[in-house]
Parts: C-alpha cells; sequence; structure tokens
C-alpha cells in the first residue's frame, strides 16, 4: 500500500528539516518524499512554498507541518 503522505521537499531547506523530525515522529518512515529541485515542473510550483506536505493525494500543509493537524488527518479514513 503506498504511503498515505507525500512531502515535497528541497536540499539545504531548513523548514523541510523541521517538517521531516515531525512527520518521522507521526509516520515514522511511512511517507514519500520528492525533492522539488529534481523535476522542473515540481520546482516552479513549489519553490516558494517548501516543506509541502500531502495527505491522500491532497495539500495538507506549506511551510510548517503541525503534529496535531497531521494527526487528526490521518485519523480519518482516506477516501
Amino acid at each position: 500500500m503506498e504511503p498515505r503522505v507525500t512531502f515535497y521537499s528541497r536540499q539545504g531547506c531548513h523548514l523541510c528539516d523541521e517538517a521531516r523530525v515531525v512527520l518521522e515522529k507521526v509516520v515514522g518512515d511511512d511517507y514519500t518524499e520528492v525533492d522539488i529541485d529534481a523535476d522542473e515542473e515540481l520546482r516552479e510550483r513549489f519553490t516558494n512554498e517548501v516543506p509541502v506536505t500531502y495527505v491522500d493525494g491532497k495539500q495538507h500543509d506549506f511551510w510548517r507541518v503541525s503534529e496535531e493537524r497531521l494527526r487528526t488527518a490521518l485519523a480519518r479514513s482516506p477516501e
């Protein structure tokens, strides 16, 4: 089964490092991380918003990841 969380990040991003700590606390390593700089379209789309998290294919947070909001979103069944 695919992880429910997708995490868009980039190297050298301190907010991404902080978000990664929250993600690992909430879901362990059960998330997909995508480096936006590896894809021109993603870089253009998310360059000023990283980190960006998606839950079940829908944008959930950007810049900061709230542990409480993430837990609440994951408690809901996927649609």
